[in-house]
């Protein structure tokens, strides 16, 4: 396991300060409620409703079989921009289904893909067990297989009435590296916003996962936004800096890259006690900007 998985499983160990909670996970591979790891919801959980929208589990054919998915859209609408919706590392639970469902309130056909589900639930890991979750589950996933998840989603929205051609990304934590991995990967992209992803991989290469976003610069396509924490202990603010440097080196003048000196890890999960309300606001602001100044609207 990489230094940066056990980092981060002990980062959120330490930031849950309270009891775990029983949410279940469903047989499919979402989790049904929210993550277990986190413990019981924090008082400014945001809870969107789906008045108005077609948001539901879909399945996506992908190599080697059906992955579950949640997918929000406006009812009776098509051909609306795509959005893909990168998990956490506590899998497709509510919080992230929730994101889903405000981006169909914003006119968007938002998709949030299962990645996790060849290996296990992550749905029954508790507080307690989150080490395990990474052991067991998140360092089992190979970059290459979700590039190609990616990929097959965006094929599967395209075939349900979306545009595709009008295509952008974001994602969370674990998510959060991802967007800069797609953003290298997929040449159709039109925009990428990065919440606290890893941007630098540990010395020892993981042939699960051998670049990251650093090394990758020279070949990014879209134009990415990426967010991350002043109190961050598990991304240093020299990383941020190696970035902004790496990309005005390669030319990739478009993206950018911001700080929220008073924010921590996780500032946007407003389920748990990591949530900056302010700067989560800000940069959901942002981020509806973002998309719209690159095509994605």
């Amino acid at each position: 396991m990489d230094k940066y998985d056990d980092d981060q499983a002990q980062h959120f160990v330490r930031s849950a300060q309270f009891s775990r909670r029983g949410f279940a996970a469903t047989a499919t591979g979402l989790v049904a409620g929210f993550t277990l790891c986190t413990g019981p919801l924090n008082a400014a959980t945001i809870v969107t409703d789906a008045n108005g929208l077609d948001a539901g589990e879909v399945t996506v054919p992908v190599s080697g079989g059906s992955m579950p998915a949640y997918r929000a859209k406006p009812k009776g609408k098509t051909h609306l921009p795509t959005v893909l919706v990168v998990q956490e590392i506590f899998g497709v639970h509510e919080h992230i289904r929730d994101i889903c469902r405000r981006f169909a309130h914003l006119g968007y056909y938002a998709i949030a893909p299962s990645l996790y589900f060849r290996y296990g639930d992550p749905g029954k890991y508790d507080m307690s067990t989150v080490q395990q979750l990474v052991t067991d589950i998140v360092a089992k996933v190979p970059d290459s297989e979700v590039m190609s998840d990616l990929d097959s989603t965006v094929a599967f929205a395209s075939g349900d009435g979306a545009n595709t051609t009008k295509l952008a990304i974001t994602g969370f934590c674990w998510g959060g590296r991802v967007v800069w991995l797609y953003a290298a990967h997929n040449q159709n992209l039109k925009a990428g916003v990065a919440w606290y992803g890893q941007l630098r991989g540990p010395v020892t290469v993981n042939p699960l996962r051998p670049k990251y976003p650093l090394e990758l610069v020279d070949q990014i396509n879209a134009p990415v936004l990426g967010f991350y924490g002043g109190q961050d202990k598990g991304i240093p603010i020299s990383d941020v800096e190696d970035m902004k440097a790496a990309l005005a080196k390669a030319g990739k003048l478009k993206s950018k890259l911001e700080v929220f000196m008073n924010a921590g890890h996780g500032f946007f999960a407003d389920y748990r006690p990591s949530y900056n309300e302010k700067d989560a606001k800000d940069g959901w602001r942002q981020l509806q900007a973002w998309f719209k100044s690159n095509g994605v609207a």
